[in-house]
């Protein structure tokens, strides 16, 4: 069996039949050399000049041709470039969004070590009221600032109330302190002598936290601000810390 002979599946026959008749389109669309030269005599134009005429526009088409080749490979090059740069940037956004929220969840760490002492020192606080009550009975503006500065720490719910509280609880412990150095008797007591134990304790522990969180709040503040950082920083919220 020839090739003529040979069997076309059903599927495809349209697709064949419209194929073709592209093709033949084209065919009867176009004009052979000697056609050209004889339409060229009906006019008096020279056999010659018709032929350099079809070299000169199968020339322009061929550059022309050749022109579209090199814009499409350029867009094609261009395409892929930007879609690197692009990529680039994303991988680099990822990275340092990254990195700015490691930073930022070593603040919030910090910080969290902070409270714990800051808490501790809140908690002392009681132990504070009763010495007082027992041994100073007659200092009538100690127990209440005692009283008070420890709760409004407690009543404090963000960083900035918490520390505005802190600085009543120093205020309150160090009004005790100074009432202890004129009181003999208070500072010969067992538990004034603990509760000193406790709060140096408490105190050199803050000093330590403080300063783990200030260099945690140093180190942030610092990415967030550098560049190009701060491209990426100031599209996702990330905001400057204030140390303690």
């Amino acid at each position: 069996m020839n090739s003529q002979d040979k069997r076309i599946p059903e599927d495809i026959a349209p697709e064949v039949l419209e194929l073709a008749s592209h093709y033949y389109a084209a065919h009867t669309q176009s004009y052979s050399a000697s056609e050209l030269v004889a339409a060229g005599k009906e006019v008096d134009i020279p056999a010659e000049f018709i032929q350099q005429a079809i070299l000169d526009v199968q020339a322009r088409h061929k550059q022309q041709q050749q022109q579209q080749q090199r814009l499409a490979h350029l867009r094609q090059r261009l395409l892929i470039v930007v879609t690197g740069v692009i990529a680039a940037l994303s991988v680099w956004s990822a990275w340092t969004y990254n990195s700015i929220q490691n930073s930022n969840s070593r603040v919030e760490a910090a910080w969290a070590q902070v409270e714990n002492q800051l808490q501790r020192r809140a908690d002392l606080i009681p132990n504070l009221v009763n010495v007082t009550q027992a041994y100073a009975k007659q200092e009538k503006e100690l127990l209440p600032l005692l009283i008070r500065s420890r709760q409004a720490y407690l009543q404090a719910t963000t960083p900035d109330q918490k520390v505005a509280a802190t600085v009543q609880v120093n205020q309150a412990i160090d009004h005790f302190r100074d009432y202890a150095r004129v009181n003999p008797q208070l500072q010969s007591s067992q538990l004034f002598t603990n509760l000193q134990y406790e709060l140096t304790g408490t105190e050199n522990r803050l000093a330590v936290e403080r300063m783990r969180y200030n260099q945690a709040v140093q180190a942030y503040n610092q990415k967030i601000q550098s560049f190009p950082n701060f491209l990426v920083s100031n599209i996702l919220g990330f905001e400057k810390k204030e140390f303690f």
